[in-house]
């Protein structure tokens, strides 16, 4: 099977988990485990191939040309990490069928869920840093989806757009970093820069390469300064904390530090930032989480201890630390993902999970309570436990290291404090909740879950146990395979026994769980009573102070330069945006200049002078009567804009004639709409002919003037230049033998540029859908259709208003709408056109974009002659559709190359022979050219109607209650 489908697979499975009934819980969580499932073999079944140091790859082409290929890397590494990606999450997945209420929309939780674990993957799997970026921000942006699942809660909104924030930030600082590294070793390639760590670390670039890929990895990671986003994260169901905080989001931070590490570490400033962000994290995280009264802050702070504990192992430039720090991402993942569930399972049973109100459980839930106690004593370090064996190695390294004198001292004395507070906490997850008197208040009667609710817990459990015990036999072999690829090379000597003598480490454990059970015991009365409301002396630490106060700051600077450079006025915006392009126009040939080409020009002709002359003057005609008549203006610049069209049709460009054409009708319809906005003008108003307005035009026209020239000094000097200085003949020459088609223009759209088409429609669907979710507000309710006859006359009074407020109704409805039979009999013929025009668009003028505008033309007639509200109650029309099929179409022709073996939009051309047809020729860019019809005419009329439906509603109400309604 390829490896890409490893990656694949929890996309599809999630693009199918959305389509299932809304409260299909059992479906959708029987789905999502059995992917994971699935998953999981796939990956388990891959260990023969990389226990030895083997590396398996799968690389497709995407961009070759720029180093930008779709690659699939997976060694020992990244086969852990798929391993507890896919592994954890099917637990979690038949954890929250029990979890999740019926009621919650589930399926659509299952979605974010399998579209998360896809990202995760394809982080840890990417074999391309620029791949690896990209997956890394759909970590953040499917983060931000599942924490703010319950998005009522308003701490669940909060928790989400600042773990966005934050991570999303990060990501930008690590593009720039991969970056610099793709620059130094000059290739993106994950092997090429593994194998170049030496010239990486010798280069002036290193210290800001380095900068920056920490940047992200520390806020992905929750490391200080950057950890108080996670505790915020809490607000999620806690099926998404479990998976979150143990095998995948906050992982990719450290999963990035490891991979990396034979190319960054090994430096004082690796040593000095990675190292000292970690320690800062350990003891910090590890103090706040034993004054947490909630159970998941408790376990949140506590990932944030431990994430720190692998960070300083990464940083300690030891091989050996390094070794134990992918250790202890395996015992993490495995004793945390149990505690959040069973910090679930009591929430889930009692109503509650403030750890001051819960005593006693172990009476009600001996079961439950037995398997907290086990994995919170492996999180707390404790013996024959999979956590004290890593925790064992990490303070060996801290025992063990050759540093300043001042850093052997302290490191040790750091790590002794850090494993204090963590059994101080580990006993307040542990004790406090299961041994005392029973509890009396809780909101719900205690009890066991259901049995497989339980399972993923036991399940976990007892991995912590089987490690714990026989370390070697257990994890050993999957340790070296994981572990082999981190320090780039042969492993260091290390042993997993469970005894290694009476030694310092030992000493130093010994030393913590006395410690920690002395302070737990000295402040448990004091933290039950709840006399620590915050943890002391963490105010001077705070980050969410320092978070909250930057994005304060940043806004008051926002708000200020909008007063300085914003405004309201689309002239003064448009004036700006003119001036800007000029001047950047300018500055480009200020080096160079402008000269001219020694092709022959073409003698002038007066029909073309003519032409160009009635352009000139509907150009002018359209500014002049702007002031005065605004529907003659609009006509007068359709007549510039037809000018246009007939410029290409003589300069034998017919494809750009035929799209201006439509475009000119498309946009002189949305400028009729948008016309309704607009303020009225009383015909009793004298113009303005103050000395302001007079300077004001004047400025405008120098501009006007100013811009114009300039854009035809540039098209006179691209006209001029010679064709092999163009890049018209490489366009030319392989049209045909490599497009497989006749028209350049449609060819290089659905072809050679086809990635740049793909990125056009996306943004055009985008653009179309955020218009209608500004203006759906004001969408008339479905029970206000009106009669035709009804609508017929609304239609009648807003061209009124537009032409003439004097004239009669009858009298304007006429200047403008066609009889509503002839329109009607249009549509059927505005089919049969489009169909001609798409079909014949490959080797002559048209195309799916000349289509898909005369269809959307056809149905805005029926709008104009019918109203809105008819013609979706006849026609039945569904834009948004229109866009999702289409970009669907599109993504999905470009896979087919792939999957082909070629790169992404590779066209393939047949020739088939059809009974009544004979011989037709086929391209398969005419399935993206589908994509690119079906997108236009959903973007177009979704526009246009969301447009029409604000100027109906406007037109019901009074002017002042839309006012209102806008605010």
């Amino acid at each position: 099977m390829p490896l890409e489908f490893l990656i694949a697979l929890p996309f599809i499975g999630s693009a199918l988990a959305a389509l299932l009934p809304t409260h299909a819980r059992n479906t959708a969580s029987t789905w999502a485990a059995l992917v994971s499932l699935a998953g999981l073999v796939q990956i388990a079944l891959l260990f023969p191939e990389v226990q030895g140091g083997g590396v398996l790859r799968q690389e497709l082409q995407w961009l070759p040309s720029t180093g930008l290929n779709f690659v699939v890397r997976v060694d020992g590494f990244a086969w852990m990490f798929g391993m507890l990606v896919t592994g954890i999450g099917a637990l979690v997945a038949l954890y929250a069928r029990y979890y999740m209420s019926p009621s919650d929309p589930v399926p659509r939780f299952f979605s974010f869920f399998l579209a998360f674990m896809g990202a995760m993957l394809g982080v840890v799997l990417s074999g391309n840093l620029i791949q690896l970026v990209f997956f890394w921000e759909l970590t953040s942006l499917f983060s931000f989806l599942l924490i703010g699942y319950w998005h009522h809660r308003r701490d669940a909104r909060r928790g989400a757009r600042m773990a966005l924030t934050v991570t999303g930030a990060g990501g930008l600082c690590l593009l720039a970093g991969v970056l610099l590294l793709g620059r130094i070793v000059g290739s993106y390639d994950l092997d090429a820069v593994l194998a170049a760590g030496d010239t990486v670390r010798a280069h002036p670039l290193y210290m800001t390469a380095l900068v920056l890929v920490l940047l992200g990895a520390l806020s992905k990671s929750a490391q200080f300064p950057f950890h108080f986003w996670l505790p915020h994260a809490m607000a999620a169901p806690t099926p998404v904390s479990a998976y979150l905080h143990s095998a995948t989001m906050v992982k990719a931070g450290v999963f990035l530090l490891a991979r990396l590490w034979p190319v960054l570490a090994g430096t004082e400033a690796w040593f000095w930032i990675v190292g000292g962000a970690g320690v800062c994290t350990l003891l910090l995280g590890a103090y706040a989480a034993m004054f947490q009264n909630d159970l998941k802050g408790l376990l949140a702070y506590s990932t944030i201890s431990h994430l720190g504990l692998i960070t300083l192992l990464l940083g300690l430039n030891s091989p050996l630390a390094a070794v134990a720090a992918v250790f202890h991402i395996m015992n993490h993942a495995t004793f945390k993902a149990s505690l959040f569930m069973a910090a679930g399972i009591i929430d889930h049973e009692t109503g509650t999970r403030d750890i001051r109100r819960l005593n006693g459980l172990r009476r009600a839930m001996p079961i439950t309570a037995a398997l907290a106690m086990v994995a919170s004593a492996a999180m707390a370090g404790v013996p024959l436990l999979n956590g004290f064996l890593s925790k064992e190695m990490f303070f060996a390294e801290t025992v063990f290291i050759s540093s300043l004198p001042w850093v052997e001292r302290g490191l040790p004395l750091a790590a002794t404090v850090a494993g204090v507070f963590g059994v101080v906490y580990s006993l307040r997850f542990s004790y406090d909740i299961f041994f005392g008197p029973p509890s009396t208040d809780l909101p719900r009667q205690p009890h066991e879950p259901p049995r497989w609710m339980r399972v993923p817990v036991e399940l976990l459990v007892l991995a912590c146990l089987v490690v714990g015990v026989a370390p070697a036999l257990s994890v050993g072999p999957a340790l070296q395979t994981a572990a082999r690829p981190v320090v780039g090379g042969d492993l260091p000597a290390y042993s997993l026994a469970v005894w290694h003598g009476f030694n310092a480490p030992l000493i130093m454990s010994l030393v913590a769980m006395a410690g920690g059970i002395v302070g737990y015991l000295l402040l448990r009365e004091q933290l039950r009573r709840g006399r620590f409301a915050h943890p002391p002396l963490t105010g001077l630490l705070d980050g969410k102070r320092l978070f909250e106060r930057l994005i304060a700051v940043l806004s008051a600077l926002a708000r200020r330069a909008l007063r300085w450079l914003g405004t309201r006025r689309l002239q003064t915006q448009l004036l700006w945006l003119v001036l800007v392009s000029m001047a950047v126009a300018l500055l480009s040939l200020s080096e160079q200049g402008l000269t001219w080409g020694d092709r022959p020009r073409v003698p002038a002709t007066s029909e073309f002078a003519l032409l160009w002359l009635i352009g000139m003057v509907c150009a002018v005609g359209a500014a002049v009567q702007a002031k005065y008549h605004r529907l003659a203006a609009l006509m007068l610049m359709a007549g510039a804009g037809l000018v246009t069209c007939l410029t290409f049709v003589w300069f034998s460009a017919p494809d750009l004639a035929l799209t201006q054409l439509a475009v000119e009708v498309v946009t002189s319809v949305l400028f009729l709409l948008g016309l309704r906005w607009m303020p009225k003008r009383l015909e009793a108003e004298a113009p303005r002919t103050d000395a302001r307005a007079r300077v004001r035009r004047v400025r405008d026209l120098l501009v006007a003037l100013g811009a114009g020239a300039g854009l035809a000094a540039l098209a006179h000097a691209m006209l001029t230049r010679p064709a092999p200085q163009s890049i018209s003949p490489f366009f030319l020459s392989r049209a045909l033998p490599e497009g497989g088609g006749n028209n350049v223009i449609n060819v290089m759209l659905v072809d050679f540029r086809g990635f740049d088409t793909l990125g056009e429609i996306t943004v055009l669907g985008a653009v179309a859908l955020t218009v209608y979710a500004l203006l759906r507000r004001f969408r008339p309710p479905r029970e206000s259709i009106a009669l035709p006859q009804q609508q017929r006359i609304l239609s009648r009074d807003l061209v009124t208003d537009l032409i003439n407020p004097r004239m009669a109704p009858d009298t304007a409805l006429g200047y403008l709408l066609v009889p509503a039979v002839l329109v009607r009999l249009l549509l059927p013929v505005a089919f049969v056109v489009a169909f001609h025009l798409f079909m014949r668009g490959h080797n002559e003028p048209g195309g799916g974009f000349v289509a898909g505008l005369v269809v959307a033309i056809a149905f805005i007639a029926q709008y104009m002659v019918a109203g809105t509200q008819w013609v979706e109650a006849h026609l039945r029309l569904n834009p948004i559709r229109w866009i999702a099929w289409g970009l669907l179409f599109a993504v999905i022709t470009g896979l087919g190359a792939l999957l082909l073996g070629y790169p992404f939009l590779t066209t393939h051309t047949a020739h088939l022979t059809l009974p009544l047809f004979g011989e037709i020729h086929v391209a398969s860019a005419m399935f993206f050219d589908i994509g690119v019809f079906s997108v236009v005419v959903g973007s177009t009329l979704l526009i246009l109607t969301a447009l029409a439906h604000q100027s109906i509603r406007s037109h019901r109400k009074p002017a002042q209650a839309v006012d209102e309604e806008a605010k």
